[in-house]
């Protein structure tokens, strides 16, 4: 057992005890900012939660009460480990409007596409494996990489996602390494944290290349519906159905409480998915399940998602706007869907340092830190509009400018040459060692 610390704090007395894998494991950014940003004098910026106001709540009240009185032998009982056969066929008519073609016996039910993130690293990764992945990341796929041990190698990307030549020398490099690949890591609409989308022309280019090098693709993609202007691309999914795993989710086009994904895979991965599935939690709930199919059965879910995009596009109208008008030093992106801005500070601002001062003028945001396997990322930061209102999001962005302003007048005061920013925001290169 480890002795009290020297100022008088036991250890953990287990420490000794964890798997390896344990050490590895670390509190997610945004999560530690949970407890500070839902005060309600606080203006969040951060969390990517959606818009439940926008549902409609009284419906769905009635949808699961006859759900339970109809169905409640069912909905409360266990049920298969793939998961509610009923909603794997609706699935598969969601993933239609991606271009993918898919039988529901190729959809696993998952609860939430945090757990297939999960489940494919298990069924995948031995330590030391390689995963690459965008530059940046999602905070919540790299906490799952770091728990199992995967050493994570960042790709860049530019205003039209993933960067083709850059993913071809890297895999090139990787194998002349003599490091194995097992898949690459992508999320392509709508960006999570970068905002941007793959284009058109690139997804065949990233298809081949990892087909060329015998990679594996896992396509993350919860928010490819909710574009504001334009119809959805279509998945590469749709362009190999050997070569990738596609991840969907429930959460951002209806309601996270129901923690409803699922995955998309090949026949034997697919296997693979439903054992690993099953060994951590027996099967995905019933409940959940049959109220999404509910819903989805009577409810206008197209018409649903058309009302989201409206609403996300007037905040990040909004969010632009108060940009432009508080911060226009920095530089961001404008995406054309999805929940959030990437924004690249003045020079001389560390957005990690600087999230403190920033919490003390009652906004939040997450730091771009958290967003890449090395922690670089501190010239940046992921400001989210698809929750706050538009007013609150204005006033949110006043209060950071007046963060802002006081960190370039420091940064002034101590000698440090400041340029600002302007134009197109970027995204730093990311160590590719």
């Amino acid at each position: 057992m480890n002795s009290p610390d020297p100022h008088g704090t036991r250890l953990d007395p287990w420490f000794d005890s964890y798997a390896a894998r344990a050490h590895a494991m670390r509190a997610s950014e945004i999560r530690a900012l949970f407890s500070v940003a839902n005060r309600p004098e606080v203006v969040s910026l951060a969390g990517g939660m959606p818009y439940i106001g926008g549902l409609p709540l009284e419906e769905l009240a009635e949808m699961t009460k006859r759900l339970v009185l109809e169905q409640g032998e069912v909905a409360l009982q266990y049920g298969s480990g793939q998961g509610d056969e009923g909603l794997r066929e609706q699935i598969t008519q969601v993933m239609a409007l991606e271009g993918i073609s898919a039988h529901p016996d190729d959809v696993v039910v998952t609860t939430g596409s945090q757990q297939a993130l999960d489940l494919v690293t298990k069924i995948f990764i031995d330590p030391g494996d390689v995963i690459v992945a965008e530059a940046p990341s999602y905070v919540g796929a790299l906490g799952v990489f770091r728990a199992h041990e995967a050493d994570v190698v960042h790709v860049p990307m530019d205003a039209d996602g993933l960067v083709p030549g850059a993913l071809d020398e890297t895999l090139t490099r990787l194998k002349a390494e003599g490091r194995r690949v097992k898949f690459l890591y992508t999320v392509p609409n709508f960006h999570n944290p970068g905002g941007v989308t793959l284009s058109l022309e690139r997804r065949p280019q990233v298809v081949e290349i990892c087909q060329r090098h015998g990679v594996l693709i896992l396509e993350d993609n919860p928010y490819g519906l909710l574009g504001f202007d334009s119809e959805p691309l279509p998945a590469m999914r749709s362009m190999s159905e050997e070569g990738v795993i596609y991840l969907g989710s429930f959460s951002k086009t209806f309601a996270p409480g129901y923690r409803v994904g699922w995955a998309v895979a090949p026949h034997a991965v697919r296997e693979k998915l439903v054992l690993a599935s099953e060994a951590a939690i027996l099967c995905p709930s019933n409940a959940a399940q049959m109220a999404i199919r509910t819903y989805l059965d009577h409810a206008d879910w197209q018409g649903q998602i058309k009302k989201f995009r409206e609403q996300y596009r007037e905040r990040r109208d909004a969010m632009i706007g108060a940009l432009e008008e508080h911060i226009p030093s920095a530089s961001w992106n404008v995406p054309e869907g999805g929940f959030y801005v990437w924004v690249k500070l003045p020079e001389g601002l560390d957005s990690k340092s600087m999230l403190p001062r920033a919490i003390t003028a009652r906004v939040a945001y997450v730091a771009g830190t958290a967003f890449y396997m090395d922690g670089s990322g501190s010239t940046h930061m992921r400001l989210s509009y698809c929750y706050p209102t538009p007013e609150r999001i204005r006033e949110g962005v006043r209060r950071l400018a007046g963060v802002v302003d006081a960190e370039l007048e420091a940064v002034s005061i101590f000698g440090q040459e400041y340029r600002p920013g302007g134009g197109t925001v970027d995204f730093p290169s990311p160590d590719l060692a």
